[in-house]
């Protein structure tokens, strides 16, 4: 098989999405499946679609396109606020889209009303982790120009936390965003759709509150794909956390000083690093890079530690056996890597044989042959 390569399970997936669907709809909470992690990737989406979600949500509009060119039957949902260039392909190729700005608001309005379209917006509140949202005090008046524009239609209210900042979701903040659900929707007369609650590290909160309030919503991305709680990179139970698995080929094995001889200065990527003397070691270097995956999120299933990369090398100190040149190391990956080595051109993207074909009944609208090329 060709390398690097990452390995992608999409039995696993399809069972991380239902136990995920069924845990949050046990309190009333719908889930949108977030595909930005794995590029939009059709054929992966299409499995999430069979688990019987029937949202996606991305933050690149590229990948919504994509992913309804190929003929997905779902709700799509931008869940990144809209840059004012891209607000035509937005309306086209959106049905909802996350917003905090009034003037890509009244962008998206416009441009929906062109077309004689209804764009579905959903306004974003900071509530403390400092990436996206409308300030508390500001949301009344965001609401009230929202819904007196054409072309649009205010469907929800929603916010992010654990993304920048760290903040995790709590009993307070989850209050917070109902409180402010319920205030506008009865002074406005709006009955919401949506009140999204956040991402994968609502898991915490949602297991041990007693009272979801009015959040009826997440957007789920790392938990179903990766099976871990993102607060402590934990994994839920219940869940694979192995539906991905990267490969990569071994092109020098060699017994090297562990420590770099001659003067320091910076490496590739402007770090300049201390190492220490712990004699001679078994390196190898396989053909992977950081051109290809945050090397920081992967973990080698043999015993190694991970040295290193440059651009086109990634360096392991061997314990124990000895490899070959040819020979293939398999890793676990992070969110972050995964991010990266889906998004590289370099990495060829395989899906395994299903071990479980059961699970996956007629793809929707048939994306179980979709083209091999657009995945």
């Amino acid at each position: 098989m060709p390398a690097p390569r990452i390995e992608i399970e999409l039995d696993k997936l399809i069972h991380n999405a239902r136990k995920l669907t069924a845990l949050y709809g046990s309190k009333g909470i719908r889930v949108t499946a977030v595909t930005k992690g794995v590029c939009g990737s059709p054929r992966i989406a299409s499995a999430l679609l069979n688990s019987g979600i029937r949202s996606l949500g991305d933050s690149r509009i590229a990948n919504i396109q994509k992913m309804r060119e190929a003929g997905l039957d779902a709700q799509f949902i931008l869940i990144r606020s809209p840059m004012p260039s891209e607000v035509e392909r937005v309306v086209e190729f959106a049905d909802v889209s996350l917003n905090t700005e009034i003037s890509v608001i009244r962008l998206l309005a416009e441009h929906a009303a062109k077309r004689g379209k209804i764009h579905r917006i959903v306004l974003m509140v900071e509530l403390g982790d400092l990436r996206e949202g409308i300030l508390p005090s500001d949301v009344e008046a965001v609401v009230k120009e929202t819904i007196s524009l054409q072309g649009v239609k205010l469907i929800g209210i929603g916010t992010n936390l654990a993304c920048f900042g760290g903040v995790r979701p709590t009993e307070a903040n989850m209050q917070e965003l109902s409180s402010i659900a319920g205030n506008v929707q009865r002074k406005y007369g709006i009955n919401f759709e949506i009140v999204s609650g956040g991402n994968s590290a609502n898991y915490q909160w949602f297991v041990s509150t007693p009272d979801v309030g009015l959040v009826n919503h997440l957007r789920i991305g790392e938990a179903i794909l990766l099976g871990c709680d993102t607060l402590t990179r934990e994994r839920i139970p219940g869940l694979y956390t192995d539906a991905f698995t990267l490969v990569a080929e071994v092109i020098e094995f060699k017994t090297k000083p562990s420590r770099p001889h001659g003067e320091i200065a910076q490496d590739a990527f402007g770090h300049v690093f201390a190492f220490e003397d712990k004699g001679d070691v078994k390196r190898a270097i396989l053909a992977l890079g950081e051109q290809d995956v945050d090397v920081s999120a992967i973990k080698p299933r043999i015993e190694a530690d991970v040295l290193g990369a440059s651009s086109d090398h990634l360096i392991l100190a061997v314990k124990g056996l000895d490899l070959g040149v040819g020979d293939e190391v398999r890793f676990d990956v992070g969110y972050s890597a995964l991010l990266r080595v889906m998004t590289s051109p370099y990495v060829e993207k395989v899906y395994l044989p299903q071990a479980f074909p059961e699970l996956l009944l007629p793809c929707v609208r048939t994306l179980c042959t979709v083209r091999s090329s657009a995945s």
